[in-house]
C-alpha cells in the first residue's frame, strides 16, 4: 500500500468519519525510515519531488564538529552514541540522529589547541608540561612563543570539559539529519548543556 501523510483517512474531533472521495496522491507519498548506525561511510542519494536530492546515510563513522567557545571546527572520528532523550534502543543499537549525545576523538581538537596557545591538553603531570614547553621554544622562533603566551594567559578553559580532554572523548550533539542530507556534523557539548546531559548519564548508569 505504501505510506501517505494524507489527513482524509482521520477521524474527526467528533469522532465520525468522511467518506473517501479520492485515492492516494503521489504528493502525499512517505517513505519507510532508514535509520543511521554507526560504521563505515555508506550514503544513497534518493530522488524526490522536483528533481531534488535527499542522501541517505546507512552507515557513517565521522562527521564536522564545532567547538563553539573557541570558534574552531574539525572533522573527527565518531567513537560511540551514549545518550537519547526518544530511547534506549536507539543508544543500544547505535543509531545516529539529530540530537543523539555521541562521543567523539578529541585529538584534532588536542592538536588545534597545542598549535594555538602552546598548551597540552589533558596532560596532569606538572614537571611533564615544563619539559614539554621547553622541546616546543627549542622549534619554535621567539615572536611565535610570545604570542603563544600571550594567548595563553588570556585563556579560560571549562573544567568539566578539560577533564574530557584526559580521556580522549568529548561529548557532542549531532545537529545535522544524516538520513535526510547524509552527513553526521554537530558540536561539542559545553557549560550548562553539558552539565545536564553528565547528569542525566550519571542517572543512566545507576539504573
Amino acid at each position: 500500500m505504501g505510506i501517505g501523510r494524507d489527513s482524509r483517512h482521520k477521524h474527526y474531533k467528533t469522532g465520525g468519519r468522511s467518506k473517501t472521495s479520492i485515492k492516494k496522491r503521489k504528493y502525499e507519498m512517505g517513505r519507510p525510515a532508514t535509520l543511521c548506525k554507526l560504521g563505515a561511510k555508506r550514503v544513497r542519494p534518493v530522488r524526490c519531488r522536483g528533481g531534488n536530492m535527499k542522501y541517505r546515510a546507512l552507515r557513517l563513522d565521522s562527521g564536522n564538529y564545532a567547538w563553539g567557545s573557541e570558534n574552531v571546527t574539525k572533522k573527527v572520528r565518531i567513537l560511540d552514541v551514549v545518550y537519547n532523550a526518544s530511547s534506549n534502543e536507539l543508544v543500544r543499537t547505535k543509531t545516529l540522529l539529530k540530537n543523539t549525545i555521541i562521543q567523539i576523538d578529541a585529538q584534532p581538537f588536542k592538536q588545534w589547541y597545542l598549535k594555538k596557545f602552546g598548551m597540552e591538553l589533558g596532560k596532569k603531570a606538572k614537571k611533564g608540561e615544563k619539559k614539554e614547553e621547553t622541546v616546543d621554544e627549542d622549534k619554535k622562533s621567539r615572536h611565535v612563543v610570545f604570542k603563544q603566551k600571550a594567548r595563553a594567559s588570556k585563556q579560560k578553559l571549562d573544567p568539566a570539559l578539560e577533564e574530557q580532554f584526559q580521556s580522549g572523548r568529548l561529548l557532542a550533539c549531532i545537529a545535522s539529519r544524516p538520513g535526510q542530507c547524509g552527513r553526521c556534523d554537530g558540536y561539542i557539548l559545553e557549560g550548562e548543556e553539558l552539565v545536564f546531559y553528565k547528569r542525566k548519564l550519571e542517572k543512566k548508569k545507576k539504573a
